[in-house]
Formats: structure tokens, C-alpha cells, sequence
């Protein structure tokens, strides 16, 4: 009678066992769920409780604005890879579907961040090459201010020529001075000539 019981007692223990057996599930990725990669891999890799069927498995790996970056995926055992195509950086879900054994349905995602992708779209340069246009028109701008300043020399040179007639004009008078020397000569002579006259008278 024990042995019964205890036979018993051990099947009721292990039937609620074989279910969950049954029901398939997500063990591990790679990339893991919310990693940040700045290399991309070569393919996603999903791992699960059980081997799932490829009849009812479906994996989808989508990226930013909804690119479709994945292809048809390659079971082995209990894993299955994916062929992973990277396109901009952003965030990349991958998405699965499958049936366990038992007949419920298994459903998921795994997110993961790629930090770097391909590379910036080439119509961004002519921007650049359009800023640099104007740092060479204030050399051109710059040019005709040499004008002003070649002027300004010449200016400086006209008012110089009066001076130099003023001088020439000065030199030319220098006769002036034995001139009237003489005459105030000829003057303190007149007047010794008019004093001794009168004396004389």
C-alpha cells in the first residue's frame, strides 16, 4: 500500500511537468535584447527552450523607418541564425514567431541600437563647399580699398608743390635785401649832408 501511494504520489508530481516542457521560449539572443553595438554582426542569432520548426517559424529584422534588414534564417538544434544587412545607425528589432510543441503560439522581439552605419548622404557636402565661397569674397571686397589708400599718398603730394613754389618764389627775392640796404645808405648819407649844410649856415 505505501508503494501505491507513493507511485502515485510521484506521477501527480511530474504531470505538470510535461506542459511546460511543451511550451517553447526565448533563452538568449545575440546581439542581446538592449545592447548598443558600434560594429555590426554578420547575423542575429536567437536561442530557444526547444528546437523550433522551421515550418512555423518566422523572424523578421527590421531597422530605422522600416527597412528590412534581415533574410532567411538557418536552423540548428535549438538556434536559429539570421542574416543581418546593416543600413543607417538606429534602433533594429527583431521579431519572432513560433508554435511549441504543445500548440500555443510564441511570440517575441529583441531590440538592439546600432551606433554607427553607413555613411551620410553625399548631397550634404555642397553645402560646405557653398560656405566656403563666401569667405573669398571679402578678398575681393578688400581689393579696391587699396584704391583709397594709393590716393592718399597722391594727395599728400600736391600739397607739397606750393611749398616748394613758396620756396623758389623766397629765393628769387633775395635781391631785395642789398637793395635796401643801399637805400638806407643813401638815406643816413642825405641826412650828414643835410646837417653840415646847415652848420655851415
Amino acid at each position: 500500500m505505501p508503494v501505491v501511494l507513493g507511485v502515485a504520489f510521484g506521477v501527480s508530481f511530474l504531470a505538470p511537468a510535461t506542459p511546460a516542457a511543451a511550451h517553447n521560449e526565448l533563452t538568449g539572443s545575440n546581439p542581446r535584447n538592449g545592447a548598443r553595438v558600434a560594429t555590426a554582426p554578420a547575423r542575429i542569432e536567437l536561442r530557444f527552450l526547444a528546437k523550433p520548426s522551421p515550418a512555423t517559424t518566422k523572424i523578421t529584422i527590421t531597422g530605422p523607418d522600416n527597412v528590412v534588414a534581415g533574410g532567411s534564417p538557418a536552423f540548428d538544434g535549438s538556434r536559429v541564425r539570421v542574416p543581418f544587412t546593416p543600413a543607417a545607425a538606429g534602433l533594429y528589432i527583431v521579431g519572432y514567431q513560433l508554435a511549441s510543441s504543445d500548440g500555443h503560439p510564441v511570440k517575441g522581439e529583441v531590440r538592439f541600437t546600432l551606433t554607427t552605419g553607413t555613411a551620410a548622404d553625399p548631397s550634404a557636402s555642397p553645402p560646405a563647399a557653398a560656405s566656403t565661397s563666401p569667405a573669398g569674397s571679402p578678398s575681393a571686397v578688400g581689393a579696391p580699398s587699396a584704391g583709397p589708400a594709393s590716393a592718399t599718398p597722391g594727395s599728400s603730394t600736391a600739397a607739397t608743390v606750393p611749398a616748394a613754389s613758396e620756396r623758389s618764389d623766397s629765393g628769387n627775392r633775395w635781391w631785395l635785401w642789398p637793395v635796401g640796404g643801399l637805400v638806407l645808405l643813401a638815406a643816413l648819407a642825405a641826412g650828414l649832408v643835410f646837417r653840415r649844410r646847415r652848420r655851415v649856415r
